[in-house]
């Protein structure tokens, strides 16, 4: 299945939280979107990897994101090698995404800047034809996107565009409720996280507000990129 854009990311959740608004507003607009996780999240405090699969599964659905795979990767021992690069180009050439979102280049979880770099590339490898893959006992064809983009995560980032997501924060943040056995603190009696106490929520409401006020928006979602970014005219600028 070809996809307009592929969300590609460390952990179940980590799609939601970053990028949840961006996904539900091109989904929006008629563009498909799929979700890869590389890992399963199984070192989280809360929850059981089937928990976490279930989870996901609602937040794709509230997203309208038109699929989600797990790559199963080893949470927190995942590394940047041939073995870890090819199961990402594997998933990349299947979808052929013209667009790939991922984590954020550095951030509080090593699994986050570790992850980006992978998918990085993992998407510049994608385009190589004498790197040789299959799927269902079917070579694959060399893929690679056009854009790699990073969304934010915790650290503060200064991003190189933001996203207008006023009209789609609400479904983000519906996405994110979903998983309830990370950001619930009455969810049964595992231990608390700062995840699960109410500031957290009220830091994805305030990063929201703060990217969105920066481009005249209620609402926003913020992105770096390694190459630079090109437009047709001034008038394509915010």
């Amino acid at each position: 299945m070809k996809v307009d854009i592929l969300v590609i990311s460390a952990h179940p959740d980590d799609a939601e939280l970053s990028c949840g608004a961006t996904i539900a507003k091109h989904v929006a607009e008629g563009k498909t979107v799929g979700i890869v996780d590389l890992t399963q999240g199984e070192l989280g405090t809360r929850g059981t990897v089937d928990i976490r699969a279930k989870e996901s599964e609602e937040g794709r659905k509230i997203l309208g994101a038109a699929f989600r795979e797990n790559l199963k990767l080893a949470d927190g021992f995942f590394v940047n090698d041939t073995e870890h690069q090819l199961a990402v180009i594997k998933a990349i050439r299947n979808y052929q995404p013209e667009i790939v979102l991922t984590n954020a280049i550095s951030d509080r979880h090593p699994d986050h800047g570790r992850g980006a770099q992978l998918v990085r590339d993992a998407c510049f490898y994608s385009g190589l034809r004498k790197i040789s893959t299959s799927m269902d006992n079917e070579d694959q064809e060399a893929w690679r996107p056009k854009k790699v983009y990073h969304f934010i995560q915790t650290n503060p980032i200064q991003p190189d565009f933001i996203v207008d997501v006023s009209e789609h924060w609400e479904t983000k943040m519906e996405a994110v409720k979903a998983f309830s056995s990370q950001f619930n603190a009455n969810q049964g009696s595992d231990p608390q996280t700062i995840l699960t106490t109410p500031l957290f929520l009220s830091f994805l409401e305030a990063r929201g507000r703060e990217l969105g006020h920066a481009i005249g928006a209620a609402y926003g979602e913020g992105f770096t990129v390694n190459q630079a970014i090109g437009v047709d005219g001034l008038w394509d600028l915010r």
